[in-house]
């Protein structure tokens, strides 16, 4: 939070400064114009004015969003700088009906000019480079930021650089007697800054009514979020834009068997994915729900493929193969897919290997009728819930059993490392097999899928 509020502290000040170079601005033009009687300059000396008041309303509207949260508004004061965005574009708008009514005027009156300009076109010289320089500062902290009132007035900036041009061949032209030219580039330059004040204050107010302005990152949140192991379906899931910040709010299902502990690990997994990825996201709120659909995902190992009628393995890292199945409640279940196991004939991380192909799979539950300690832990961490089915049964009876609730759910590993019937694992040592597990999840990426025999 103090990161954001150094952000709006350092808008603020860029805002300010542009306050300070476009009263400055306005002074020197009104001045020269006043003096050397030319008209095209004193109407850009109008322009700065409303320049320095579009600056005035984005550096106040940032100074109120700097201010933080407090008791009174436990959500910030963010939208203070949208107030400040919507006031931009309304002088925004003010100036280019402004400009546009001197440019009719200079269609149908051109003034004689008795001798060469040379400070009005210095003047117009020395806005043209200030206009550059202060759209280029608000453009680049704006864009850091996210402040739109910034990005806004940098876009004004920038027209206000050919503004100035304009007004400095509009000076040449009215020295030379050129008729039409001088008006008809004053209204194209004040049609495009009534444009841009009209797309601001629409923002501003799409804003405030909490549209929903970036649908793309919307459905890249929820692709994120769907890739999460534990979460079982995302939706709802609503940006609200308050002043540079975006507030998130969405609900994410789980297993209805998740306990309240592990629900509410998932809902971490998503806030801490979301925050890492989305600096301009101030505020997360995630809602957990149980999964209303029956459907659940289950692997089993297997000896050969046989469907339904598959004979289940004695252990699960040294099977064969494994059966994939969607349950949809006790009378169907449907094969999803049957898969090598690509690890069978390796000397060591068996469990690890086969644990890792197993998680990409996505499913919910295993059925086996032995695992080791690593494996266990790596699924279990990883919101995969084991269940103990009897070896030499058939994959149909096996799920008769689980529907019949006569399968144990694990709560631990059916032997340990000590005991393991397969001494291989055993060759790398218990400590490190032991720190194998508990970085397994964090650090390192599942392999591809296994190779599909057949569904």
């Amino acid at each position: 939070m103090k990161d954001k509020t150094l952000n709006l502290k350092k808008g603020q000040r860029i805002a300010f400064i542009s306050v300070i170079i476009s009263f400055c601005l306005a002074i020197m033009k009104g001045g020269v114009g006043f003096l050397f009687n030319s008209q095209v300059l004193i109407a850009d000396a109008v322009h700065s004015t409303a320049d320095l008041m579009t600056h005035t309303a984005s550096g106040f509207g940032l100074w109120i969003a700097a201010r933080g949260k407090t008791q009174k508004f436990p959500y910030g004061l963010y939208r203070a700088e949208t107030f400040g965005c919507m006031f931009v574009g309304f002088f925004i708008l003010m100036a280019g009906i402004e400009l546009f009514r001197e440019g009719i005027e200079k269609l149908f009156h051109l003034e004689a000019v008795s001798i060469f300009p040379v400070f009005p076109i210095g003047v117009s010289i020395i806005s043209s480079v200030a206009g550059f320089i202060i759209a280029k500062m608000e453009s680049k902290v704006g864009h850091d930021i996210g402040s739109q009132s910034l990005i806004a007035s940098s876009k004004e900036a920038y027209l206000d650089v050919y503004t100035s041009l304009a007004v400095l061949l509009g000076i040449l032209l009215a020295y030379f007697r050129i008729r039409y030219a001088e008006g008809s580039i004053i209204i194209l330059l004040s049609l495009l800054l009534i444009k841009i004040g009209v797309e601001n204050i629409w923002r501003a107010l799409l804003v405030l009514l909490d549209a929903n302005l970036d649908p793309e990152l919307q459905s890249e949140i929820e692709e994120k979020i769907n890739g999460i192991n534990g979460v079982k379906g995302v939706g709802n899931v609503k940006i609200r834009q308050s002043g540079p910040f975006k507030m998130i709010q969405c609900i994410i299902s789980t297993r209805p068997s998740l306990s309240l502990y592990k629900a509410h690990g998932v809902a971490d997994k998503v806030e801490k994915m979301i925050a890492e990825n989305y600096e301009q996201i101030e505020s997360i709120f995630i809602h957990v729900e149980p999964n209303k659909e029956k459907k659940l995902r289950v692997i089993i190992p297997i000896k050969e493929n046989q469907g339904l009628e598959s004979i289940v393995h004695g252990h699960f890292a040294r099977a064969p193969h494994y059966l994939v199945l969607e349950l949809n409640g006790p009378e169907r279940a449907e094969v999803i897919g049957c898969y090598d196991n690509d690890f069978l004939n390796a000397r060591e991380h068996i469990g690890v290997k086969t644990s890792r192909q197993v998680i990409e799979y996505n499913v919910d539950l295993l059925f086996t009728a032995s695992i080791g300690e690593i494996s266990y832990h790596i699924l279990k961490s990883n919101m995969i819930d084991v269940y103990q089915a009897k070896a030499s049964r058939s994959v149909k009876e096996t799920l008769l059993g689980y529907h019949d609730n006569r399968l144990k759910l694990l709560s631990e590993p059916s032997h340990l490392i000590e005991t393991s019937i397969y001494p291989t694992t055993l060759t790398l040592g218990m400590n490190k097999q032991a720190s194998i597990w508990e970085n397994l999840s964090a650090k390192v990426k599942p392999p591809v899928k296994g190779r599909l025999i057949s569904k």
